[in-house]
């Protein structure tokens, strides 16, 4: 049976990567997997002796187990937010603001400009923000003095029409990827850094990685090197200068296969939350050690179609094919 690398390296570096599971899954449980748009891998269809499924690229879901409504509310911050309260699970807490005037007579008031300005005033000018709808980390930052927020809400609404402002939490972050309310892998999540080569300075280096963002579609980190010691000498060889805020991989954040102290208790946390939201397939971010205790845990969100190539780049085929058994299954393509 031909391995998952050998997929890979048998496409172009655009073509996405659920297609290219997708592509390797079939192989192993004897579906068909067909190109639809010229083997792009934006559009394929998945077929069996007896049925088959359309699958699309870029921002289609890889996951038509989970209905649509419950995608869909799960891609909303708050109302996610607002659902996990309601079953009693702690979460960060935060409100919602809109950038522009557009539609503002369909909504309620309390959630435009002014109103997001004396929120963070109210935070002590201290707030975890993002867009309301994103995903990849892109614009999620910390903002922290009182004419951050301004400038934000003016760099952010080229791209988005709300923010969510969040309280700024400490705590170690981990996300659960759960089917059906089992979980398949546990990873904690660490945020970027920028890594010497001892030939550029700080400055440098975090132009660059801002470059590398933006080509790749994401927002640059926001960062200021302005305080920092020595930003534009060299920054030696090997040494790390983390980049708060944001710990995707998309973003250039690292996973590792590990688990909290308090295992057991995280994946009920998660298995409550992603059973509120009513999805079968969801990969949940939480918080644990919150302020330094060991105890304390949040759901910070809860991703409905997430991306599973750390699993490919963990040599972690087994994982990738459980998935999307699961998926194929659900939908009535295997009958296990």
């Amino acid at each position: 049976m031909r391995p998952l690398q050998d997929f890979r390296r048998a496409k172009p570096g655009f073509y996405p990567d659920h297609a290219i599971h997708a592509a390797f899954a079939c192989a192993r449980l004897d579906l068909n997997f067909i190109p639809l748009d010229g083997d792009s891998g934006l559009l394929f269809r998945v077929a069996s002796a007896t049925a088959s499924r359309c699958f699309g690229g870029g921002r289609c879901s890889a996951f038509p187990q989970n209905d649509a409504t419950a995608a869909t509310l799960a891609n909303d911050k708050y109302f996610t937010q607002r659902i996990l309260q309601q079953a009693g699970i702690s979460t960060l807490s935060g409100e919602y603001f809109f950038l522009n005037s557009r539609h503002s007579a369909h909504r309620p008031p309390g959630h435009e400009r002014t109103d997001a300005t004396a929120y963070f005033a109210g935070l002590d000018h201290r707030a975890f923000a993002k867009p309301l709808q994103g995903s990849r980390g892109d614009f999620a930052r910390p903002l922290i003095g009182p004419n951050m927020l301004a400038n934000y809400m003016d760099e952010v609404a080229h791209f988005y029409d709300s923010i969510l402002l969040q309280p700024i939490v400490s705590g170690d972050e981990y996300r659960i990827f759960l089917l059906d309310g089992n979980d398949v892998f546990t990873v904690r999540k660490f945020p970027p850094a920028l890594i010497g080569d001892g030939i550029r300075s700080l400055r440098e280096l975090l132009a660059a990685h801002d470059r590398n963002l933006q080509a790749h579609g994401l927002s640059p980190t926001g960062t200021a090197l302005d305080d920092t010691n020595n930003a534009d000498g060299v920054f030696p060889a090997g040494h790390h200068y983390p980049l708060p805020g944001r710990m995707n991989r998309s973003a250039g954040g690292t996973m590792a296969f590990a688990r909290p102290h308090h295992h057991d208790a995280a994946i009920a946390l998660a298995r409550q939350a992603a059973q509120a939201l009513g999805l079968r397939a969801a990969a949940v971010d939480l918080f644990v050690n919150i302020n330094d205790d060991p105890a304390a845990m949040a759901v910070i969100e809860i991703n409905a179609n997430p991306s599973i190539r750390f699993l490919e780049d963990s040599g972690r085929d087994d994982l990738i094919l459980t998935i999307w058994r699961h998926t194929f299954t659900s939908i009535g393509l295997l009958h296990v």
